[in-house]
């Protein structure tokens, strides 16, 4: 199994990388900082008095502001395959009174940044509601449907992804080498050195010198606490045929 677009799209828009927004009628890209909410909908912080703020008032007569979302993969270590590229299209509107506290509140939920509590005051959240999400991997374009984008939901293992890839090189070398070789069967060449170099709910990706290969998990995990649950047989391998040995 691997990640759909939507989800892909859904977790490099989470907000755990940079991000650049073109607004209309307005010079630019403009850095900003991100989250996207349960819904997908993109929440925007920001100085009150900063260019980006500027950016986004709207024009006379209009009530909102369209912009698009650039947000490129940061791959976690040395050799590892990008994500690609999403590209999210829509409509942003300053929020204020309950709407910005409940934003705040859900901002906090990804990055608990120390600026939310000045929301009201020197900082605005913007909200922009989803209109068109483009993906783009390796040269390919696809058109992720919005309604798709927005009942995905973020990879969980996302945020940890590098601390997970570091612990497996520090600690857990021999012990995955030995089980990519094993899934691998024949395909496995001497003189791999499999390295882990992507990890996701779905599996993870090995560096196998100048190739990859993808393993997958016997099914989705939820978090880092079901990771450690799902790899303990392969990361404890002896263990668990001593235990079945018995």
């Amino acid at each position: 199994m691997q990640p759909t677009h939507a989800e892909v799209a859904r977790t490099l828009a989470a907000g755990h990388l940079p991000a650049t927004a073109h607004i209309a009628c307005r010079q630019g890209p403009y850095p900003v900082r991100h989250v996207a909410d349960s819904q997908g909908r993109v929440l925007l912080l920001a100085p009150r008095n900063g260019a980006l703020t500027t950016a986004l008032r709207p024009m006379e007569g209009a009530d909102d502001t369209a912009l698009v979302l650039d947000i490129s993969d940061v791959p976690p270590v040395a050799g590892a395959p990008s994500l690609g590229r999403v590209w999210v299209a829509g409509w942003a509107v300053a929020l204020s009174g309950d709407e910005a506290r409940e934003a705040a509140l859900e901002y906090a939920d990804t990055d608990p940044a120390s600026d939310l509590l000045d929301v009201g005051d020197t900082q605005v959240l913007h909200r922009m509601d989803v209109a068109e999400v483009r993906y783009e991997r390796n040269g390919v374009l696809a058109d992720v449907d919005p309604d798709d984008y927005a009942l995905a939901s973020p990879d969980p293992l996302s945020a940890i992804e590098f601390d997970l890839i570091a612990d497996l090189s520090d600690h857990h070398v021999e012990e995955m080498a030995g089980y990519v070789r094993r899934q691998l069967g024949p395909a496995a060449r001497p003189g791999d050195d499999p390295r882990v170099v992507r990890l996701d709910r779905y599996g993870f990706v090995v560096r196998l010198g100048e190739r990859l290969a993808r393993l997958s998990f016997p099914r989705p995990v939820a978090d880092r606490h079901d990771l450690a649950h799902l790899l303990h047989p392969v990361l404890c391998h002896r263990c668990t045929s001593e235990h079945e040995a018995a």
